[in-house]
């Protein structure tokens, strides 16, 4: 990879500034052309097309392995920067640092994965198993048409290695994302006038009021489920009490067992004010990736690997979900963060190492052999 160097710098550089908001069906097709024309001589690339947004990429390479059954790499080829932003974040090299956006997450990880790959065939290593890397179009967004095919993947592989972005500067693989939920709880009430005649209406604005200090309370940092009320709305003048009003809430939760409760707690909420009523939309977008012995598995063969090379590799537990939690949640043992080492995801910063390239894709390279 230290002799490769250079190319893997020239590859990521090319995706990066092929922008690829997940907007732009356009120009997410465009990012995955050229990542097919990159694959094709050592791989068979299969389309999934998708109508709203880029089509989605399976690529199985032709590799020869030791025995039947597959090995999934995960990856993503939209971003969530808009065309344009090259213009005020342009690709540069500056303090050990390749910036741009897009580098962090996850082109640099999608580029890993390929030369993984190309390894793999230039040293004659025969991996264990098959490996077949798929490149969704919409990761940014929740992944709505793109699940079924990591699903149906997942189902065929004995295990998923999952190149988004580490965890710090010191790049530490996750082994657990929380889940997340959206939920929004709708509240009809009596309108009135507030001046005239107000002790006839039912505030729907008030009632949700009592509410999201209901749910609010429902946060327990201890364990690591969050309850955040971002959005809010209702009423239609000063002088009216309110008919409707709105609020969404984004949880995140550690454990399967924590989103089935919350679930509960909010389908079972009752207006303290009984002239209004209650609805409850919503519900889980991604179950978690929880931290189980085969993703430890997973992460000391990936330790013992760095090991080798001279890299302590630790593990972390964030946040944010991916398409990895996806296939945890499926029992299929996941290792995710095997990507780029660097920082700024969604930010102005958004960068990576320099000095992290060359271990990184050789640890992928590594895995994909030995698992």
């Amino acid at each position: 990879m230290r002799s490769r160097q250079a190319d893997i710098v020239a590859l990521i550089r090319r995706l990066v500034e092929l922008e690829s908001p997940t907007s732009s069906k356009a120009a997410v097709d465009r990012v995955g052309t050229a990542v097919a024309d990159v694959a094709e001589s050592v791989a068979s690339v299969q389309r999934h097309p998708a109508t709203d947004f880029g089509d989605h990429l399976r690529i199985a390479f032709d590799i020869p392995s030791h025995r039947d059954g597959q090995l999934l790499g995960l990856g993503h080829i939209d971003t969530v920067w808009e065309i344009g932003t090259l213009r005020r974040m342009p690709w540069r090299h500056a303090k050990g640092k390749y910036w741009g956006p897009g580098v962090f997450d996850m082109k640099a990880g999608v580029v890993y994965l390929l030369f993984a790959a190309f390894a793999l065939r230039d040293l004659r290593i025969r991996p264990r198993r098959q490996i077949v890397v798929q490149l969704n179009s919409d990761e940014e967004v929740g992944s709505p048409t793109s699940t079924v095919h990591t699903k149906r993947e997942a189902s065929r592989s004995a295990a998923v290695l999952v190149a988004e972005p580490s965890a710090g500067l010191d790049g530490r693989l996750k082994t657990a994302r929380k889940g997340g939920a959206t939920y929004e709880v709708v509240v009809r009430g009596v309108p009135s006038h507030s001046g005239l005649d107000f002790s006839a209406g039912a505030s729907a604005i008030g009632e949700l009021a009592r509410q999201v200090g209901v749910v609010s309370r429902w946060t327990d940092l201890r364990t690591g489920l969050t309850v955040n009320p971002g959005l809010i709305q209702g009423g239609t003048a000063s002088n009216v009490v309110a008919a409707e009003a709105t609020a969404t809430f984004d949880v995140r939760f550690v454990t399967k067992g924590q989103s089935e409760a919350i679930d509960r707690r909010f389908r079972s909420l009752e207006p303290v004010d009984t002239r209004c009523a209650i609805r409850v939309l919503g519900g889980t977008r991604k179950l978690p990736m929880e931290r189980t012995p085969d993703v430890v598995r997973l992460l000391r063969t990936a330790q013992d690997i760095a090991k080798r090379m001279g890299v302590n590799l630790g593990e972390a537990a964030v946040g944010g979900g991916s398409d990895g939690n996806t296939t945890a949640a499926m029992g299929v043992p996941t290792l995710d963060g095997l990507g780029a080492v660097g920082e700024g995801a969604h930010s102005l910063n958004e960068s990576i190492l320099e000095s992290r390239i060359a271990d990184r894709a050789a640890l992928v390279a590594a895995l994909a052999s030995e698992l």
